[in-house]
């Protein structure tokens, strides 16, 4: 549905520059759009690096396991029909511990295999059981204390403050978690009142 909304607004930009013989605009645009990713790009790989250096030494340090051991007890309520000493869970303890630090770079391969090790409780189903759903949930919509990639961008450009973003994320992403926690509460009473 999205690459499909895009489709549209690309297409109807390049209708209205044409209509109004302006297509130029359009090739011009595209190109320095072009080139603006490619300097942003090889700009964050250096970014990137040096957070998931931090978040390497952190982990060595033992801060990522001090964080997970204070997630560790919400995660046994948020995930109920998870063992404690499953795969699944660290995976997810890393995961959520990573983007909580503003890593999603890193996040991301410790989310993958908390949903393989998730499916394994799943019993065979090809529908997602409730703990994928509630981890999904939470791993898109996680609090976040260090938005590291947002930083780095606003660095790029010359920002004079580029941290200034700190508190509004703090404040946006633990909002977030907590609509998508509660939702994901009413809707899987819902569901098992259906009997689903």
């Amino acid at each position: 549905m999205v690459n499909f909304v895009w489709l549209v607004m690309i297409v109807f930009g390049i209708l209205v520059a044409g209509a109004k013989g302006n297509i130029d605009v359009v090739t011009k645009a595209a190109l320095d759009g072009a080139n603006d990713a490619v300097k942003i790009s090889i700009s964050l790989i250096a970014i990137i690096s040096f957070w998931l250096g931090i978040m390497k030494l952190a982990e060595e340090a033992g801060l990522v396991r001090a964080l997970a051991w204070l997630v560790r007890p919400v995660m046994r309520f948020l995930f109920p029909s998870v063992p404690r000493d499953h795969p699944a869970m660290g995976a997810m303890v890393m995961n959520l511990s990573a983007n909580i630090l503003g890593l999603g770079n890193a996040a991301t391969p410790m989310g993958l295999i908390a949903m393989r090790e998730l499916q394994t409780l799943n019993r065979g189903r090809d529908s997602a059981s409730d703990a994928m759903c509630t981890f999904l949930a939470l791993n898109t919509s996680c609090v976040t204390l260090i938005p590291t990639t947002i930083i780095g961008i606003r660095l790029l450009y010359g920002s004079t403050d580029p941290t200034d973003i700190v508190g509004p994320t703090i404040m946006a992403t633990a909002f977030s978690m907590t609509v998508a926690i509660v939702v994901d509460r009413i809707l899987r009473q819902i569901y098992s009142r259906k009997g689903g």
